[in-house]
């Protein structure tokens, strides 16, 4: 009996139309694959890529791709959005640096691409006095340290210019370095060039200089007085005409911020001597005429002469207030009253003084012998601003 459940024979051909059709069957599985994928703009960390994918949402896509996105970075989208043909995503991952002010540090986030676009992110105004140790145009990097000194305003003083200037943490130095400021070897300055600068500090510059002033003055001469025996009394002649000498007297001015603050003598020469004046005085007696005299009739004569004259008070050291005369001079302040050396002026003697007026020579003195003077005044002020001076004297004989 014929087999008619007998497996027919798989030829070549067979096989072959089986294989092909396998084959179809898988590529047409796969172009139907692909054919379903949605296309996507990926934008990672500013590189741009196409990509097709299953994904349903942008958290698988980015899941798909390895994609971690941490809190401070950047994503155009929510995790959430779907997956759409033609959709752009991008991916920008923030960096870490670390921004240090007047040496405080503190860790920042940041998505900027430069040090600048970090300051304006950061809301940081600087000032062109301020100190950054990055270039605003310097790529921001993992770990970058920026560092800013933040100046600040500071007093400057200079001679008698002030006016407030910017700067950062310095020193004195170096802040008169920067302002172009030149301090000469007799310049103070305060604080120290070596002190650092903070906010609250005023630099001063007091601008010091010597300088040499010379100054001639004249020599007053004397007046001597010789007697005479072929002159008659009261009669004078001059025999040797007074002539005023010349000195010559070299100072050394010290000058801060131009104004002179001290004056001191370094050296004097004479540049022409003085010559005194000699006078004749006549001694000779007169021969009395015939005549009758009134009991009030009296003779005088009047010496000049050169002295050296100071003042003094009431209420100088040592000083009674009363004369050798017994004149109180704390009652009578504005006394016209002169202390002389008796040998030289007689106690009682009228007196012209150049610069004070007609007095009486009525005290005496410790200090005043010769041809010196010592002139009452009512106050020290007074005899401060008489000093000590040569003048000229008439006394009444």
């Amino acid at each position: 009996m014929k087999n008619l459940f007998s497996r027919p024979r798989r030829t070549p051909r067979t096989l072959l139309i089986i294989a092909s059709a396998a084959v179809f069957i898988l590529a047409t599985g796969i172009i139907f694959y692909e054919s379903t994928k949605k296309t996507v703009a990926l934008s990672l960390d500013g590189k741009k890529q196409m990509v097709n994918t299953h994904a349903d949402t942008i958290n698988e896509l980015l899941e798909e791709l390895d994609v971690e996105v941490g809190k401070e970075d950047y994503l155009s989208l929510a995790k959430g959005t779907e997956i759409s043909d033609d959709l752009e995503v991008v991916w920008t991952p923030a960096v870490e640096v670390e921004l240090t002010i007047d040496r405080k540090t503190t860790s920042v986030w940041t998505l900027s691409d430069t040090v600048g676009e970090f300051m304006k992110e950061e809301g940081i105004q600087l000032r062109a006095e301020d100190k950054v140790s990055e270039g605003m145009d310097k790529t921001i990097e993992e770990g970058m340290n920026i560092k800013i000194e933040k100046a600040f305003p500071i007093v400057l003083k200079v001679g008698n210019k002030e006016r407030e200037v910017w700067s950062t943490s310095t020193t004195v130095a170096d802040l008169l370095k920067s302002e172009k400021v030149s301090v000469k070897e007799l310049d103070r300055v305060s604080p120290e060039l070596s002190d650092r600068l903070t906010g609250k500090t005023a630099v001063t510059v007091t601008k010091v200089e010597k300088v040499t002033d010379v100054v001639e003055e004249p020599i007053n001469y004397e007046i001597i007085s010789r007697k005479d025996s072929s002159l008659e009394k009261g009669k004078e002649r001059v025999i040797t005409e007074g002539q005023k000498g010349l000195i010559s007297k070299t100072y050394e001015l010290t000058k801060e911020n131009g104004k002179i603050v001290s004056k001191e003598l370094i050296s004097e020469e004479t540049v022409e001597e003085k010559i005194d004046q000699v006078v004749a005085v006549g001694t000779k007696e007169k021969r009395a005429a015939v005549k009758k005299v009134s009991a009030s009739s009296s003779s005088s004569s009047t010496d000049e002469y050169y002295v050296t004259a100071t003042a003094y008070t009431s209420g100088c050291n040592g000083c009674s207030g009363k004369t050798a005369t017994g004149i109180n001079l704390r009652a009578n302040p504005n006394a016209k009253v002169i202390a002389v050396d008796p040998s030289f002026i007689p106690l009682g003697t009228k007196v012209y003084i150049e610069g004070y007026g007609y007095a009486t020579a009525a005290d005496t003195g410790g200090a005043v012998s010769g041809k010196k003077i010592d002139v009452f005044v009512p106050s020290a002020a007074d005899a401060y601003n008489w000093g000590v001076k040569t003048v000229k004297i008439k006394v009444f004989r």
